[in-house]
C-alpha cells in the first residue's frame, strides 16, 4: 500500500536535489566537453548503477519490451527532448531552465485529452492557461529580437510528455526498469553513433556557446571532464532511484507536487555557482507555472483521474 508518504516526499526532495545537482554540473562542463560524450558516460554509469541495484535487492532483470515501436519512439523522444533541456543550459540562467521546463504538466494534460481521450474539465484548462502564462511572462518575449535558444526547455517538456503519454500505454506490461534499460540502450547506441559522424569535432565551425556544446571535439578535455562527467551518471541514478521509491510507497497525488522543489534547488545553485539571480517578471512566471501545475494535481486527486500525477515529472 502507498501509505507512508513523509517518507515519499522526502524521498521526492532528495531525488530533486539530484537532479540540480546533475544539471549544475551539465551547466558547469559545457565549456569543455561534448553534449553527447557526456550522455554516453552518464549512461554507462547509471546502467552499471542500476544493474547492481537491481542484482543486489535480487529484483527481476528484464530487458525485452513489449512494445517495440512506442518504446523506439519514447526513447528517441526522451533523448533528444532532454537534449534540448541540456543545450539551454547554455544560453539560460539554470533557475529559468528548470521552470520553463515545468510546462510539461500543462502539456500532458492537453496530450491525455487529444490522445488518450481522458476527460478534462474547465478548472484544469483554466490552470494549463495560467501555466502558460507564467511561460509568457518569464520569455518576455521581443519578436524583433527573440531568442528562439529560450524556447529549448519548452522543446525539452513537449517531447518528455509526450513520452509520458508512451509510458502510461506500455506500463501495462513493462516494468518501469525495463522502461529505463531500453532507454539507456538507445542512448548509449545514438550517442555512439554521433561520435562516429562528429566526435572528431569537424563540424564545430560556429561560434556560439550551444553549437559547441553539441559539436566539441569528444574526449580532449578527460582530465577535466570524466569525473565531472561520472558525477552526472550517479547524481542521475541516485535521483532516479529516490524518485522512483517515492512513488512506490507513497500516493503519487501526494508527492508530485514537492517535485516543485527542483526549482529552488536550482535558483540557489544558479545564484551560488553563476551568479544568476532571477528578475522580477521570472519570480511571477515561475509562481504562476507552480500554481497551475500544483492546481492541475489538486483536481486530479478530487476527480480521482491520475494523468499528471501517476509518473514522476522529471
Amino acid at each position: 500500500m502507498k501509505n507512508n508518504n513523509p517518507k515519499g516526499i522526502l524521498f521526492i526532495l532528495l531525488g530533486m536535489m539530484a537532479f540540480s545537482v546533475q544539471d549544475t554540473i551539465m551547466k558547469y562542463i559545457y565549456n569543455f566537453a561534448s553534449l553527447y560524450e557526456i550522455y554516453l558516460i552518464r549512461t554507462l554509469v547509471s546502467f552499471a548503477i542500476i544493474l547492481l541495484f537491481l542484482k543486489i535487492t535480487t529484483k527481476p532483470i528484464i530487458f525485452r519490451t513489449r512494445y517495440p515501436l512506442l518504446t523506439f519512439c519514447r526513447v528517441i523522444l526522451f533523448f533528444f527532448g532532454f537534449s534540448f533541456f541540456y543545450v539551454s543550459l547554455t544560453v539560460l540562467p539554470l533557475g529559468t531552465a528548470t521552470a520553463l521546463f515545468f510546462v510539461t504538466p500543462f502539456l500532458l494534460t492537453i496530450f491525455a485529452k487529444f490522445i488518450l481521450k481522458e476527460e478534462i474539465g474547465p478548472r484544469r484548462w483554466l490552470a494549463v492557461l495560467i501555466g502558460f502564462i507564467g511561460v509568457y511572462i518569464i520569455l518576455d518575449p521581443d519578436f524583433s529580437n527573440f531568442n528562439y535558444m529560450s524556447l529549448t526547455p519548452i522543446l525539452c517538456a513537449f517531447c518528455y510528455s509526450l513520452s509520458m503519454i508512451i509510458i502510461k500505454i506500455t506500463s501495462e506490461k513493462d516494468s518501469v526498469y525495463t522502461q529505463t534499460f531500453t532507454f539507456y540502450f538507445g542512448a548509449i547506441i545514438i550517442s555512439t553513433i554521433f561520435y562516429f559522424i562528429a566526435g572528431e569535432g569537424q563540424y564545430n565551425t560556429i561560434d556560439h556557446p550551444a553549437s559547441q556544446f553539441i559539436f566539441r571535439e569528444w574526449f580532449s578535455n578527460l582530465e577535466i571532464s570524466m569525473l565531472l562527467m561520472v558525477a552526472t551518471g550517479f547524481t542521475a541514478s541516485a535521483a532516479f532511484l529516490f524518485i522512483f521509491t517515492a512513488y512506490r510507497i507513497a500516493s503519487p497525488a501526494v508527492v508530485s507536487p514537492f517535485e516543485y522543489s527542483i526549482l529552488l534547488w536550482s535558483s540557489l545553485s544558479g545564484w551560488y555557482f553563476f551568479n544568476e539571480i532571477p528578475d522580477l517578471k521570472t519570480i511571477i512566471g515561475m509562481f504562476l507555472i507552480v500554481f497551475g501545475g500544483i492546481y492541475i494535481f489538486i483536481r486530479e486527486k478530487v476527480q480521482d483521474q491520475s494523468i499528471v500525477t501517476e509518473k514522476p515529472l522529471r
